[in-house]
C-alpha cells in the first residue's frame, strides 16, 4: 500500500472512530426528562366539622374533567356551603380516573411535597381565621397549613378554617395547586412553577 493511501486510509479510521464516539457521548449526557404536569380527572373537596356533636355536616365541593383526555379544562360541580362559627378541616381528594383503577394524585402530591404547594383565596373575611383573603395574591398572607414537606414548608392538603357570624352569600373560594419541582421555598407564591389546577367556587356561609 502506498504511503499516501495508508495516511488517507488512516485519516478516515480516525475520523469515523471520533464521530462514533462523540455520537455515544451525546446519547449518554442526554438529559433528564422534565417533570410533568399532573393528569388530574377528579377533585373533591371535603370540609370536615371538628366538632360533630354541633351536629355540623361534611360539606363536599367537587370538579371533573368533562371529556377526560380531550381539551377541556376541569369543571366546577356545585357550591361550598359551610355553617356560621364553626369549625372544619379542610382535605383533599384528587384524581386521575383515565387510569383503571383511578390513581391517587393526592397521594404523589404529598410524596412529592417538596414540589407542590396549594394555595387559596376568598372572599375578604369571609373567615375569622384564617383572616384576610388567603395567599393567592402574596404569599406570606395566614392559612392554617397542617401538613408540610420534609422541611417544613407547607403542602396545602390539609388545612383549618373557621367561620364567623357574618354570613356570606355568592362569595368566592379558589384552590390553586402549583408544581415547583427544584424551586419551592418558604417564600415561593401562587405565580412560581406550573399550574395542575385552579378552580374557583362559590361560597356561602349561613
Amino acid at each position: 500500500m502506498k504511503l499516501h493511501t495508508l495516511k488517507q486510509y488512516y485519516l478516515f479510521t480516525l475520523l469515523f472512530s471520533m464521530i462514533f464516539l462523540y455520537s455515544c457521548d451525546e446519547d449518554d449526557a442526554a438529559p433528564d426528562e422534565e417533570n410533568e404536569e399532573e393528569v388530574i380527572t377528579d377533585i373533591k373537596l371535603v370540609f370536615t366539622p371538628t366538632n360533630t356533636l354541633a351536629g355540623l355536616a361534611t360539606v363536599e365541593a367537587k370538579a371533573k374533567d368533562p371529556d377526560g383526555a380531550g381539551t377541556k379544562e376541569l369543571e366546577v360541580l356545585g357550591s361550598i356551603d359551610l355553617a356560621v362559627n364553626a369549625t372544619y378541616t379542610l382535605t383533599f381528594e384528587i384524581m386521575n380516573n383515565l387510569e383503571t383503577p383511578g390513581e391517587d394524585i393526592g397521594e404523589e402530591v404529598k410524596e412529592e411535597g417538596a414540589e407542590h404547594q396549594i394555595f387559596f383565596s376568598f372572599t375578604d373575611d369571609a373567615f375569622s381565621d384564617p383572616a384576610g383573603n388567603g395567599n393567592i395574591d402574596n404569599a406570606s398572607d395566614e392559612i392554617n397549613y397542617s401538613d408540610t414537606d420534609a422541611v417544613g414548608n407547607p403542602i396545602g392538603l390539609i388545612t383549618k378554617w373557621t367561620t364567623g357570624s357574618n354570613a356570606v352569600a355568592g362569595g368566592e373560594f379558589t384552590v390553586r395547586l402549583q408544581h415547583q419541582p427544584d424551586i419551592k421555598t418558604a417564600g415561593t407564591g401562587a405565580t412560581d412553577g406550573d399550574t395542575d389546577f385552579n378552580l374557583k367556587f362559590v361560597l356561602n356561609i349561613q
